[in-house]
């Protein structure tokens, strides 16, 4: 990969195993929007990026190369040898090797901590766009204002004391649904309890997963979201719909309950479930495998 700074733009010449479509239309984020022109535009670390696909180059609009190796060369996990890994899952069996070869841009992207603790409730049984409105609403009433790019102003994600001073009510009326009291709840339990999300991090995947499920509105999928997108615990499985389907369509588990697919997908694929759970799902989604 070849990274060339020019008038706010870094440009990534030569670089593989990166679509962003595939990147930021897996599921695992929620702050980046498709514009017209086929870019993304969103908001990760406290800054604004765009980016886009031009035939073999990867453009990240507004940005400089500080930034760039401080916090997108990470971001984007552009150490990860995705190569490797899509060999090895692609071996796997052929339902995966097509599942990688469909997916072939996707990267697991290395997202804030706190941020999908607090997304990844919002997200339980809602779709995609409500989540998204959710979450813009919450940054935009308690997150710090970062500026505008091309005539939208843009806000970063609420710390814990920020989002604090929101009551169940005024959640509520950031669009949450049901899920306000679990995130009052949860921002309390942080602020009261002086959690640390570095700790979470920093356990092995099996206690990090227990621990999550201790706050409210986190469950067992919505626990491994959070510990495979925001704490690199990436032989966590979660299952949700289309994971089911994809469990029941090519692993015959159609009798399993999802605790008893989630132990099954971790062992089938060990320590790159994560991984392989992303190109499944994405595979499973964008066909309507099952449907």
């Amino acid at each position: 990969m070849i990274v060339e700074e020019r008038e706010n733009k870094i440009i990534l010449k030569d670089i593989i195993d990166f679509d962003p479509v595939h990147i930021l239309d897996c599921g695992q984020c929620f702050r980046w929007t498709k514009e017209e022109d086929g870019s993304y535009t969103g908001v990760a670390k406290g800054k604004i990026l765009n980016v886009r696909k031009n035939d073999n180059e990867i453009i990240l609009d507004n940005t400089n190369i500080s930034d760039f190796e401080n916090i997108w060369y990470d971001y984007f996990d552009l150490a990860r040898d995705y190569s490797s890994i899509k060999k090895e899952l692609a071996s796997h069996d052929e339902n995966l090797r097509a599942a990688v070869d469909f997916g072939w841009g996707i990267r697991i992207l290395q997202q804030d901590a706190w941020e999908m603790l607090i997304s990844f409730i919002i997200s339980s049984n809602n779709r995609i766009p409500m989540i998204q409105r959710a979450i813009n609403n919450i940054s935009e009433r308690y997150g710090d204002k970062l500026g505008e790019y091309k005539g939208k102003t843009y806000y970063s994600f609420p710390t814990p004391e920020q989002l604090s001073k929101a009551s169940i009510e005024e959640l509520r009326d950031c669009k949450t649904g049901f899920r306000d009291k679990y995130i009052f709840s949860t921002t309390r339990d942080v602020i009261d309890n002086k959690l640390d999300m570095q700790d979470f991090i920093d356990m092995n995947s099996a206690t990090c997963h227990k621990e999550l499920m201790k706050f409210k509105g986190v469950g067992a999928k919505v626990s491994d979201c959070i510990a495979l997108f925001g704490m690199g615990k990436y032989d966590s499985f979660p299952v949700d719909v289309w994971v089911k389907r994809v469990m029941q369509e090519f692993y015959n588990a159609e009798d399993m309950s999802l605790l008893k697919m989630r132990k099954y997908g971790m062992d089938l694929f060990g320590e790159k479930a994560g991984f392989a759970q992303q190109y499944l799902f994405y595979y499973v989604r964008e066909m309507e495998i099952g449907k």
